[in-house]
């Protein structure tokens, strides 16, 4: 059965070390966040550094889910004291489950603040595709669907929970129905 990826893509407004308040916000919230989603029905894994903490995204150590990859248009820094990103590369059982977990809760909570850390761009902030049982999704792979998501807008091969698609590359209308969904 295929699984669900969901990779998402901000660009804070500070440095991932800077010191002050809302930084520190975002960074205590995050443990809490991905503790409740991944008690999330339908839940499967999400991308973790076998290295966590011990600098960047780019100088961590990703395992199966590749090299840490960003999208053409992230111009901050790649060093610690520079890096100004968060990213999360997650696989799920489904889309109504992905759904459900970023729209309710912590998460949701996390969303309404997303202003306070993330820099407001025109680009798209996360993507969706279907992946056959098995197969881990890279980085870099995420950062090619967010490019296409950006270029060619929803489409079976990169698309969003308000124009989403069946495995089977059909239009899924369900989660349109979903108010507040981007």
């Amino acid at each position: 059965m295929p699984h669900l990826v969901l990779y998402t893509f901000g660009v804070l407004k500070s440095p991932l070390d800077d010191p002050g308040p809302l930084t520190r916000e975002l960074h205590d919230s995050g443990e809490a966040i991905y503790r409740k989603i991944s008690e999330h029905p339908g839940y499967l894994a999400r991308a973790e550094a076998a290295d966590r903490g011990r600098g960047t995204h780019f100088d961590l150590d990703w395992g199966v889910w590749g090299e840490f990859a960003v999208p053409a248009w992230y111009g901050k820094g790649r060093a610690v004291g520079t890096a100004a990103l968060d990213a999360t590369l997650s696989l799920w059982t489904d889309l109504r489950s992905a759904l459900d977990a970023v729209y309710t809760g912590l998460h949701r909570e996390a969303l309404n603040r997303r202003y306070d850390w993330f820099e407001r761009t025109e680009h798209p902030n996360y993507v969706c595709w279907w992946v056959p049982d098995g197969v881990i999704p890279t980085w870099q792979d995420g950062v090619s669907r967010l490019e296409h998501l950006r270029e060619h807008g929803s489409a079976p091969h990169a698309f969003t929970f308000r124009h989403a698609f069946t495995p089977d590359g059909t239009p899924d209308g369900t989660p349109a129905r979903i108010k507040d969904v981007p």
